[in-house]
């Protein structure tokens, strides 16, 4: 977190948490009520101070104000950095670059979701295409559009077929999953609410 931050927290440890107000959306953008934040500055100062709390809530501390982050679908957004036809690397919303690809999973619509070192977030879907060639058979060789295409359609129907992401030399299965049961498993509450009594201070 920034130090701004932490002296804020240190120096007014009691303020009130604030729910309703802040929100994710599936391509990684800020909204205040509903309101998409376009200001380059505060993305910037939102996303080095985003994090999450032992219930799985996740929020951004603004000083000492914990905001609590409504998810459109998951706490983290996925984006291709790589250069085309060169090997798969991938970034959080947040411009951290991810070492280590944990799982990979398709949902009922088609959505892509991925587990590093970060957390769980859903890939952008502008980068879908990006993805495609880092799709490997169990031979670990490319898969053919056509294909592929069959396999795709397999997960997003609860299968499993045999297919794996090739990620900095690791090839991790790809699983379908629904998307109901996406913050379950994975230990996340989309939308924080405030508990009844007293206001929720950190």
């Amino acid at each position: 977190m920034d130090k701004i931050v932490l002296r804020g927290m240190a120096k007014w440890p009691n303020v009130p948490a604030v729910y309703g107000w802040l929100a994710l959306d599936r391509r990684g953008q800020w909204l205040i009520k509903g309101g998409r934040i376009t200001n380059r500055s505060v993305v910037a100062f939102i996303g080095r101070n985003y994090t999450h709390d032992e219930h799985g809530r996740w929020f951004f501390q603004n000083g000492p104000q914990r905001v609590f982050v409504a998810l459109e679908y998951a706490p983290l957004v996925y984006r291709t950095t790589n250069p085309e036809h060169s090997s798969l690397e991938l970034e959080t919303h947040t411009g951290k670059p991810a070492s280590t690809l944990r799982g990979a999973f398709i949902d009922e619509n088609g959505v892509v979701l991925l587990e590093t070192e970060h957390g769980v977030g859903n890939l952008h879907d502008n980068d879908l295409d990006r993805l495609l060639s880092s799709f490997v058979d169990a031979g670990n060789c490319s898969i053919d559009e056509d294909a592929l295409d069959e396999l795709l359609e397999l997960l997003t129907s609860g299968q499993s077929p045999a297919v794996w992401l090739q990620y900095r030399g690791h090839a991790t299965p790809v699983q379908p999953i629904r998307s109901s049961t996406v913050p379950g498993r994975f230990g996340f509450i989309a939308d924080p609410v405030a508990p009844a009594g007293p206001p929720e201070r950190r």
